[in-house]
């Protein structure tokens, strides 16, 4: 079933279904590409998105599958707090130009240097079978979905991650892809990973 024919309860079930099968765990039929997945959707449908994605993990947990839990908003105030910088941000934000705010932010929030290794962390000390990752909207456009995608592929090879997006996920007759956030922002071509929507099992 494809998503523009899906309601959201077809849609969870769906993701259900795909993500507990044999097939889907064990990473098969992917013709030697990393097990990434996108889960397109319509951004007027993020909160509802948001409480059907916890209601999956917690449906999926019950059937005894491990969920690691990746929110890249989350993970992002984590860094800024760290790095001692999100309090000078918020008092001192109207004296930043949009420029130097997105600057300083992107060089915190770097994937290569400073979100990735955060989340290899993450994976490495946290047993899971599958790995959701949320929050593309909420950061963007400090951090890149495509990004986050190409410097993570080094470090997620081990299990499916999928990731929760809010915009389009689509493929072209030549065999490009693209991903456009919130359905209007082009943000790049991205060819690596599958619409778990169009996931057969």
């Amino acid at each position: 079933m494809r998503r523009a024919a899906m309601t959201p309860r077809q849609r969870v079930d769906h993701l259900y279904e795909v993500i507990s099968s044999r097939r889907f765990l064990a990473m098969e039929g992917l013709n030697n590409e990393i097990p990434f997945f996108i889960c397109p959707y319509a951004p007027d449908q993020a909160f509802d998105m948001a409480n059907d994605v916890r209601g999956l993990k917690r449906r999926l947990s019950n059937a005894g599958i491990k969920i690691l839990m990746l929110d890249l908003y989350d993970l992002s105030l984590e860094l800024l707090r760290e790095r001692e910088v999100l309090d000078a941000i918020i008092e001192g934000e109207t004296g930043y130009e949009k420029s130097e705010l997105k600057e300083l932010l992107q060089g915190v929030l770097d994937p290569a240097k400073h979100l990735i290794p955060r989340m290899a962390a993450l994976m490495a000390s946290t047993d899971h079978q599958v790995i959701f990752m949320t929050g593309v909207g909420e950061v963007y456009p400090f951090i890149r979905s495509h990004n986050v995608l190409n410097n993570l592929q080094s470090a997620a090879k081990h299990c499916p991650t999928v990731l929760f997006y809010p915009g389009e996920f689509t493929h072209q007759l030549d065999g490009s892809a693209s991903l456009d956030l919130f359905g209007k922002l082009h943000e790049d071509k991205y060819y690596r990973a599958t619409n778990i929507l169009h996931y057969e099992v």
